[in-house]
């Protein structure tokens, strides 16, 4: 039997797997793709003596600005900034607003906004106070509007979408079943892959500036946002899909064009044509998202082009496969299907690889595969790729089946069957003459018509085949059960459905801070806010079970050793910004010593949680609590142990 598939065993796979992702991880650096605030001046929290004349930011990677990016609040919740934010001169990583003169004593609160240098948007918000800290009623309310958030992702998926069964089903067609570009339902699905992208690209266009900005959909329509828009590297990448889709609608029109299958030399220039045009696309895409900034940014992008053309080609082409398959009047010639196989196993190849790097790239460390959103998402996705993998092997198993001779004929003899089955119309999965076919719907079907042609008997000159047997009777077939083709079927139809899940999830989480950025964030938030003082940091976790009711309650403890201590607890929301709680609650036990527990007694300070005094008598490993409440009725109690020390000279 003639092997399909390349040699390397599922251990092979698996160990060379095994050994990248431990290479990758062993290398991994600190620089993450997704920008996270650093530091601002004045600090969180900071109570000052004078009113300061602005407010800086500093973040981690070069930021994009808004008229809105940056809004400092005072007590009443009325901006008080005259001007926007810009950048400090030659620093795109520094943000700065000016401050009127003589603020008056209170809190004050700093929203901010801004455009990560991969194209997403990240937010948060702080406080602080001149003279004494006052009751405030700013508000700072939802970051971003979440229609615009959905309408936007979701017409993110769509183009995802268009450019699979793009790349896919010409690439299906071209090098593996040419006869394919005559057929209705392959052409319909290139010209539907070409119009989702183009209508998606459309209108992503319009909708970036309301979702960089968190304005609602109707900020789609203000020209100010469009300009903007059209100014950025994103919305440049946009305006550039459109330009090569106008060329791919060209080449669609000279494809489709004919009534015939094209000659092998128009086939080949068809392909280097496609080849530039797809390649094109998927630069569009790398050029706007986590891969063209961060570490290793060369790489990176090239990563994401391959693994987009790897996508494209695998997912498209088996929804090709899947239509024919499933459509009976379109004849389908086993040597097509073999000719994917080989495609999409190299694909395949090329995914797993690429998903890999790019999964070191977007976590950078173990802890972030479980304690991150990005790592959590990133555990779905190989859940379903293995899954995809699985339902690839059975297809390769029944690809195989179809790609063994029949019994009793050569290989040679085979390759002349199927050059005769080019030229005739038959159903896939229907029985043909002995003249112009070498396939049937089942392996038993073809083996039964080899049998009859060797007896050289007729149906009715043995009885062996309809007509009556020996004893009068009619002779009954056993049924040879579903066939390499029927199985072909299912499974494929099984890898289309586990791949647009995949294809979901991939969406989901190329809008995901990644979680080098998400631990950077709480870094740089936990160095903001002690500054230069020796405290003891803490990070928990918590999920109430409700739509964005995740985060991290950090926790400071100052000086963290026995005797007085004063807490400043913020709440690190799901996109790694500064989020508010109706309450917070913190007590300490020490179990060992059966003390506890002994209640912080919390205050909200406007943007943060705090007390002045907590008294922690026995040095050891404490237990912390918080029971965090981010509604009326919802509420989650998580804890952490954290070590007090003995105190100094102690």
């Amino acid at each position: 039997m003639r092997r399909v598939l390349l040699p390397l065993s599922p251990r092979s796979v698996a160990t060379l797997l095994i050994a990248v992702v431990g290479l990758l991880f062993a290398g991994a650096g600190s620089v993450s793709a997704h920008s996270a605030l650093r530091s601002t001046d004045p600090r969180d929290g900071t109570v000052l003596k004078s009113a300061p004349q602005q407010v800086t930011l500093v973040f981690t990677e070069s930021v994009g600005l808004s008229d809105d990016s940056l809004r400092v609040l005072d007590p009443g919740n009325t901006r008080i900034n005259k001007t926007n934010a810009a950048h400090v001169k030659g620093r795109s990583d520094t943000v700065r607003v000016k401050l009127g003169d003589d603020l008056p004593d209170g809190t004050y609160t700093v929203a901010w906004r801004v455009v990560s240098a991969d194209s997403h948007p990240i937010s948060g918000a702080f406080t602080f106070s001149v003279g004494a800290p006052s009751a405030t009623t700013a508000v700072i309310g939802p970051t971003e509007d979440p229609v615009t958030s959905k309408l936007y992702n979701s017409v993110r998926y769509f183009a995802y979408a268009g450019l699979t069964l793009l790349i896919g089903v010409a690439t299906f067609a071209l090098a593996c079943w040419p006869a394919g570009l005559t057929v209705r339902p392959l052409r319909r699905l290139l010209t539907a892959g070409w119009w989702a992208l183009l209508v998606s690209t459309v209108v992503l266009i319009p909708l970036r500036g309301p979702y960089e900005t968190g304005d609602g959909p109707s900020g789609a329509f203000e020209v100010s946002l469009l300009g903007r828009t059209l100014e950025s590297r994103p919305g440049l990448a946009l305006v550039a899909r459109l330009v090569v889709l106008a060329g791919v609608g060209f080449w669609l029109l000279r494809l489709l064009g004919r009534s015939r299958a094209p000659e092998e030399g128009v086939r080949r220039s068809a392909a280097v044509w496609g080849g530039v045009l797809a390649l094109a696309l998927t630069v569009t895409w790398a050029v706007a998202e986590h891969a063209s900034a961060g570490i290793q940014v060369p790489v990176a992008m090239t990563s994401a082009v391959l693994h987009l053309l790897a996508m494209g080609v695998w997912l498209g082409g088996l929804t090709a496969l899947l239509t024919v398959l499933y459509r009976r009047s379109d004849r389908l010639p086993a040597a097509a299907v073999v000719r994917f196989s080989r495609l999409a196993f190299v694909s395949m190849g090329v995914l797993v690889l690429t998903g890999v790097y790019q999964s070191w790239r977007g976590l950078g460390s173990v802890e972030a595969i479980t304690v991150t959103e990005y790592g959590r998402l990133l555990n779905v996705k190989v859940a379903f790729v293995i899954g995809l993998l699985g339902a690839a092997a059975f297809s390769r198993r029944w690809t195989e089946q179809l790609a063994a001779p029949v019994k009793g004929e050569s290989a040679e003899a085979l390759a002349e069957a199927e050059a005769v089955a080019e030229k005739v119309t038959v159903p896939v999965g229907a029985e043909v003459s002995e003249e112009g076919a070498s396939i049937s719907s089942t392996s038993s079907a073809s083996s039964t018509s080899s049998a009859s042609s060797e007896s050289g008997g007729s149906a009715g000159s043995d009885g062996a085949a309809g007509g009556d047997g020996g004893d009068g009777s009619a002779a009954v077939k056993p049924d040879p059960g579903p066939g390499p083709y029927d199985r072909l079927r299912r499974s494929v139809l099984l890898e289309v459905v586990i791949g647009v899940v995949v294809l979901v999830v991939t969406t989901v989480l190329t809008a995901t801070q990644p979680g080098r950025a998400e631990l950077e964030t709480a870094a740089a938030t936990a160095e903001s806010a002690v500054g230069q003082r020796a405290a003891s940091t803490t990070l928990i976790p918590f999920d109430v079970g409700t739509p964005n009711g995740h985060g991290k309650v950090q926790v400071i403890l100052e000086p963290g050793r026995v005797g007085e201590n004063t807490v400043e607890c913020v709440i690190i929301g799901p996109d790694g910004g500064i989020a508010t709680v109706p309450e917070l609650r913190l007590t300490f036990t020490l179990a060992k010593h059966k003390i506890g527990p002994l209640d912080a007694k919390l205050k909200n300070r406007g943007g943060y949680w705090g007390t002045e005094s907590v008294n922690l008598p026995i040095a050891g490993t404490w237990t912390m609590k918080a029971t965090v409440r981010t509604t009326d009725v919802d509420q989650v109690t998580v804890s952490k142990d954290v070590k007090i020390s003995p105190p100094l000279g102690g």
